[in-house]
């Protein structure tokens, strides 16, 4: 597999990391950098942590885990997405609201959008490739977009405040059931 296929393949991983980036990089209001760093950090290790676990599990997991892994994307980022939306409907006080920066809204998060790469990682082992360039080049990648989209989101986010509070939690919602019809309708 030569580098354009496999930056491809990481720009593509790399999408719903680099979304959810932008919708949190909305409620953003101070510590950008240290926030914008320790999310892309998450994602972009979980983005390559999943192939890896998917390389190493070859064929064994394959069909145990395809079973349910759209399930489990689609029900962390439909809650992720649904408590975004509820919150900024309802009021909640900014310090009463879900903190998308926090470890374990992160770890959520970043498990959510790395799940597809983990079957990234199945059809490497399928294919027997080998796994360190690609994984480096998909963490690579996750990590600058999602980087970018933090400032993104926190640049032009603000311009319409709790409205664009609501587009993010639908946002993520959205991915979590465009992971869903695409692994029910494949």
């Amino acid at each position: 597999m030569n580098i354009a296929t496999v930056l491809l393949i990481a720009l593509g991983l790399a999408m719903d990391a680099f979304a959810v980036s932008v919708a949190s990089g909305i409620v953003l209001k101070s510590s950008k950098m240290t926030n914008a760093v320790k999310m892309a950090l998450f994602f972009g290790t979980f983005q390559m942590m999943m192939p890896v676990a998917g390389w190493l599990s070859g064929v064994t997991l394959r069909h145990f885990i395809s079973g349910f892994d759209h399930f489990i994307a689609f029900g962390l980022l439909a809650f992720v997405g649904g408590r975004m939306i509820y919150e900024s409907l309802w009021g909640i006080e900014k310090e009463e609201r879900m903190n998308p920066f926090s470890t374990n809204v992160l770890l959520v998060l970043a498990v959510a959008t790395s799940i597809d790469a983990f079957a990234v990682g199945l059809s490497f082992a399928f294919l027997e490739m080998p796994i360190i360039l690609p994984v480096a080049v998909i963490g690579l990648v996750t990590f600058s977009l999602s980087f970018a989209g933090i400032f993104l989101g926190n640049r032009f986010g603000h311009i319409f405040e709790k409205k664009i509070e609501i587009v993010g939690g639908l946002i993520l919602i959205g991915i979590g059931l465009k992971i869903l019809i695409e692994h029910m309708a494949g």
